[in-house]
């Protein structure tokens, strides 16, 4: 326990206020970014006809969108250091080496180790940031404890209740629990159209109109409450002065910190 906390501490260092920046150096970049997130987009309209199932758990749901984020992580991770990436993070981590490709390594690493532990952890927000400009884009990963804004949806998960009613209450309060989550499930559906906007087809769009888009996803729990934004995010044409080479992390960029002033109440960031 004592080694897993000093890790989730020092990855924390890496993770907090940084951004990865990727290089797009040709359509062929541009096309495998588009391909992973139009996965990532149906796996969350997958996820949303799930939480329409009132026979299936919300855990059940969220576990296709897991799935789909960590074969993106090993994907990368294995893209930039083979099979040995856990290594390469631990290495980085005792301060045995100190390149990008480390840092990378640990970025990914504790990004999909917190994913894994948002359903158990409660009071903790995720936010996904992507934005796209022309010769390059940044992801965002980030963690918090404290409330999302704007216009979220918010639905309730009776398995993560604590509650002792009488089987009256008790079957109005499932009914309740179902019609929050099919709200919350048309949101997703109606929403998921930021995430396409943001890779638009670089083999049927013009590059004026596709060298820049983004978007923003917040998804948290507070006890059985579940919460979550998703709408899209306009990158700043002035962010970078210098070209995209090799990847690298970045600062987080004037456009996170602008919507997590705007979308996050009293969030304290712990990555």
């Amino acid at each position: 326990m004592d080694t897993r906390r000093r890790r989730w501490e020092n990855g924390a260092t890496i993770l907090r206020d940084r951004a990865v920046r990727i290089p797009l150096p040709n359509t062929d970049a541009e096309r495998t970014l588009r391909d992973h997130l139009v996965s990532f987009a149906d796996a969350s309209v997958r996820r949303s006809e799930l939480l329409a199932d009132p026979d299936l758990p919300l855990t059940e749901a969220y576990g296709v969108e897991l799935d789909e984020m960590h074969r993106a992580f090993e994907h990368r991770l294995r893209q930039l250091t083979g099979e040995d990436y856990r290594e390469v993070a631990d290495a980085y981590l005792r301060g045995e080496r100190d390149d990008w490709v480390g840092a990378l390594a640990v970025y990914y690493l504790e990004c999909y180790y917190r994913l894994q532990a948002r359903l158990t952890l409660d009071d903790e927000m995720f936010l996904l940031a992507v934005l796209r400009y022309p010769d390059c884009f940044t992801v965002n990963l980030s963690f918090a404890v404290g409330e999302i804004g704007g216009d979220a949806v918010r639905y309730e998960s009776p398995r993560h209740a604590d509650t002792d009613l009488t089987d009256d209450h008790q079957e109005r309060y499932f009914a309740e629990c179902q019609y929050s989550q099919r709200e919350a499930a048309e949101y997703i559906g109606d929403r998921i159209r930021h995430v396409h906007d943001t890779v638009r087809d670089p083999d049927t769009t013009p590059f004026d109109e596709r060298k820049y888009g983004g978007f923003i996803y917040i998804t948290g729990r507070r006890g059985s409450v579940f919460s979550e934004y998703l709408g899209p995010l306009d990158p700043d044409p002035n962010r970078f002065d210098d070209d995209a080479t090799v990847p690298g992390l970045v600062p987080e960029g004037p456009e996170i910190t602008r919507a997590k002033r705007e979308l996050l109440t009293d969030a304290e960031f712990v990555a």
